[in-house]
This record gives C-alpha cells, structure tokens and sequence, in this order.
C-alpha cells in the first residue's frame, strides 16, 4: 500500500511572538513493515530545523523561529509504502527494554472500573488473544468520535465517559494491558481508513508479548494496524508522542489549526 499523507499545523497569535520553539515529531522510522518514500517538512517563515532521535527512539525535529512572529504553519508531506504484517512491529529501531513500557503515567493510570473490565476478557494463558478480545470489545463499547481530544483526558475519565477520540481508546488499551501485567505503549501516526480530513493525527496501542513481540492493537477500529497504517512516535501515553510540543516569546493567546489528510493506493 502507498499512502499520500498531508499534514498542516497552523499556529495564530493574537500579538507578535518573539520566539517559537517547537519539538516536532511528524517524521515516520523505517521498519521491515513501511518505508518513507518521499518526506518533507516545511515552515512558513525562516526557521532553523536540526534532525535528532528522542529517548524513545523517534525521529524528532527541533523548529527554531526568531520573531516577530503572528503565525506559524508547518506543513508536512509524504508518501509511505507499507505492508502487511498481522500487527506485528519488525525491524524498528527499539533502544529500550519492553519492561520500561509497564510504567504507568498519570494519563494511562488504570482505575477499577478499567480494571475490571480487563479482566472479565483475559486469560494468563493466552495473552494475545486477550488483547485482541479486550481491542474488540473496547471498539464495540465505545463511538469513536471525529473531533480533537480533550486536552489533560485521562483513560479513566475517558472510560467513564461516552463519544471518544482514538487517542482515548489507544490510551485505554494500554492503560489495560499495563494493568494486566503486560508492556504497553501509545502510538501516534496515520491511518487513511477515516474521513479524508480530520482534525488530529491517528493514535493506537502497542501491547509486548512475550515469543512475538511488539503487536499493536487499533480500539478505533476493532483491530490490529496494517498496512492502512503509518506509525510515527512511540512513548508511555499520548502526551510523550505528541507530534509537536514546545514554547514561545511573546504575550497573547494562541489559536491552533490542525488538517491531516491521508490517502492510499494500492
């Protein structure tokens, strides 16, 4: 599968900055399962942009941009080949152990109702199969809603509630899978099985299984990401893999305008 991807971020300031710093991740690795065929990212003002890999391993952009400064739109594009793999990640550059993924945060935090819902799905004997059972069953249980997630969300709070964003889900699912025993990771990346605009990258989970490896588990859609998907960044919850971060210089408010579109041929 070749996937066309397009991905527009906006910053609007409401007075000029002097400053914008920023930490980009929108750069996908090569892996036995896609390779980057083409790739740019582009800034509309003079910037300085230096290449480096993050504690995770992602590939990661630092933006430097000297004002005044009254927006800021970074534009990515690219093409992607990918292919089919059952879920399973072969050949990424990996520079931690799994069991440092069994680290919680306070966003992937399991509470009991999380819990409990895990449980009524697992088996200590199968694990893979429970994973691919609890990926189902969180896929039927909640509407996976369109729009941007809420900022600060907790997996608990988001079970809790109703209509949720795939970020929610992924956080979710590896909320679980921690709290069942198990390393778990988020991932953000994109997908072209949605509308063909939305407001936000895609995001789903990576479980560890012991004799396979990592596996990743989409709850947005009820399986495991093929070769409609584009892995990006990998961390400990979404936060952690957020395809930019950082700060400015300046007094004002900010407006932020996200457009990612994505499209596959086979």
């Amino acid at each position: 599968m070749r996937l066309t991807i397009d991905h527009r971020t906006t910053y609007r300031f409401t007075a000029p900055q002097g400053r914008v710093v920023q930490l980009l991740r929108m750069t996908p690795p090569n892996t036995h399962d896609q390779t980057v065929a083409d790739w740019h990212i582009a800034v509309d003002c003079d910037a300085r942009m230096r290449d480096h890999r993050d504690g995770f391993g992602n590939r990661t952009t630092m933006l430097y941009a000297e004002g005044p400064l009254d927006r800021v739109e970074i534009a990515v594009t690219g093409e992607v080949v990918t292919t089919h793999s059952s879920g399973v990640l072969h050949g990424a550059f990996e520079p931690l152990p799994p069991r440092v993924f069994l680290r919680t945060t306070p966003a992937t935090l399991a509470d009991g109702a999380i819990r409990e819902f895990a449980a009524a799905r697992w088996d200590e004997g199968a694990p893979l199969e429970s994973l691919h059972r609890l990926n189902r069953a969180l896929h039927d249980r909640f509407d996976a809603a369109g729009g941007r997630p809420q900022p600060g969300l907790s997996a608990a709070d988001a079970f809790a509630g109703g209509d949720l964003t795939s970020r929610d889900l992924a956080q979710i699912l590896v909320a679980a899978a921690r709290a069942m025993g198990l390393p778990a990771r988020y991932v953000t990346g994109y997908c072209d099985l949605h509308d063909d605009h939305r407001p936000t990258p895609h995001g789903w989970a990576d479980a560890w299984v012991d004799g396979i490896g990592w596996v990743g588990f989409d709850p947005t859609l009820g399986v495991s990401p093929e070769d409609h998907h584009v892995r990006v960044a990998v961390a400990l919850d979404a936060a952690g893999s957020s395809p930019v971060a950082g700060s400015r210089l300046g007094e004002g408010r900010e407006c932020l305008d996200v457009d990612v579109s994505v499209s596959a041929e086979a």
